[in-house]
């Protein structure tokens, strides 16, 4: 009896978890068959995203004068050794080290008392060479002079040839005087450029030769030269500028200092080389400097910035409307007369002072988005709120709604 009431029990259970499977079947079926529906046939209605909030920046012509930067190098135009031309003592130096001196300047003297007592002794030859000159043309013209019966012809030509030959005893000792004199004057050292001298190597009662070296150096400081290293394309295009000539292609040459200011003064060109480095496939440009303050060293390293004198005028666009696009291009948000925006493609140069200049893609008076870019796309609607001139340059700017 019990076994009949279990069974029955049983049935009913078993039924029940059968509906229950059953309803979770057409619930499920019921849920993909609506999501494999076609979209396009379901019906409500549509919701609407609100215009974007954009500000806009006409396409505007600027001078874009983007330096070029080169490390350049700071080298004197003359500098020379001082090396004595004769031996002796020092006994005077009339400098002091790291002074500015200039050309002809005297700078050491030497023991001369030797060189003297030569110039002496030449003089002293000289003036007996003369006198033995001087007696022998005499003899020469009273010989000349006499009867040809009473001298032979022997003595004729001995009295010519000791004439000659006193002549030649005097140019001699004219010689041996020069050089003398040469000596005596080369016991002073004078300074043979203008320039800021070095340290001296020799000192008062030091004895000094040829041969022992330089005493200083002396080294033009001013003007200064700066030379640069310009690769061979970049050569052919200031060739070419040049060639057209006119102030607008004019390059303005400045230079940075190691501490970062720009320096006052600027370069006018020097000269360049006249060929080209094989290793480097670059032509050193050298240019010349005023350095009246001597911030500019010899052997010292600058930076050199070249831009135009009258910068060239092109279009540009603040840089914050500028935006990258798939594939590793550039591209800028239009603003259209529908008040929609369009995707537009361009090609642009280094961007400077907060300006991206505009090779293709946009027309100068075409309106760019400038700020909230990152929520538009193409054919977005946009209301319009007021700009600075340089959104990204300008950390007070708050967004205005434009009226």
């Amino acid at each position: 009896m019990e076994n009949k009431e279990e069974r029955g029990i049983g049935a009913k259970v078993g039924s029940l978890i059968g509906i229950v499977v059953l309803v979770a079947a057409s619930v499920t079926g019921g849920w993909i068959a609506c999501s494999m529906w076609p979209k396009g046939q379901q019906k409500g209605p549509m919701m609407q995203m609100p215009p974007a909030t954009v500000a806009v920046r006409a396409v505007e012509k600027r001078p874009y004068n983007l330096p070029e930067r080169y490390v350049a190098h700071a080298e004197a135009i003359q500098e020379v050794d001082l090396l004595p031309q004769v031996d002796g003592y020092i006994k005077e130096i009339k400098f002091k080290e790291g002074d500015l001196v200039k050309a002809g300047q005297l700078l050491y003297v030497l023991d001369d008392e030797r060189y003297q007592a030569v110039v002496n002794q030449r003089k002293a030859d000289l003036a007996a060479a003369e006198a033995e000159a001087r007696r022998a043309e005499r003899y020469w013209e009273r010989m000349q002079k006499a009867d040809a019966r009473g001298i032979t012809q022997k003595e004729r030509d001995d009295a010519e040839a000791g004439a000659e030959k006193t002549k030649a005893a005097v140019f001699q000792a004219k010689a041996n005087l020069v050089v003398a004199e040469y000596d005596l004057k080369k016991a002073q050292v004078f300074a043979p450029i203008s320039g800021q001298i070095g340290k001296t190597t020799a000192h008062l009662g030091d004895y000094v030769a040829p041969s022992k070296g330089a005493l200083a150096r002396i080294v033009q400081v001013d003007p200064i030269r700066v030379s640069f290293p310009l690769t061979d394309r970049a050569y052919v295009g200031w060739r070419a500028a040049q060639k057209k000539g006119g102030s607008e292609k004019a390059h303005r040459m400045r230079l940075l200092l190691p501490d970062g200011s720009v320096y006052a003064e600027k370069g006018s060109w020097d000269f360049d080389d006249n060929q080209m480095s094989r290793e480097t496939a670059t032509i050193m440009m050298r240019l010349a400097f005023p350095n009246p303050d001597r911030l500019l060293v010899p052997n010292s390293y600058v930076t050199l910035l070249a831009d135009y004198e009258k910068p060239p005028m092109v279009p540009c666009v603040p840089q914050q409307a500028v935006i990258d696009l798939p594939g590793g291009n550039q591209g800028v948000y239009i603003l259209k007369d529908d008040m929609t925006v369009e995707q537009r493609p361009v090609e642009t140069k280094e961007t400077h002072a907060g300006w991206t200049p505009i090779l293709s893609g946009v027309n100068e008076g075409e309106k760019v988005i400038v700020s909230g870019t990152s929520k538009l796309r193409p054919g977005t609607k946009v209301v319009l709120m007021e700009a600075t001139a340089n959104d990204d340059l300008d950390p007070k700017y708050k967004a205005k709604i434009a009226e």
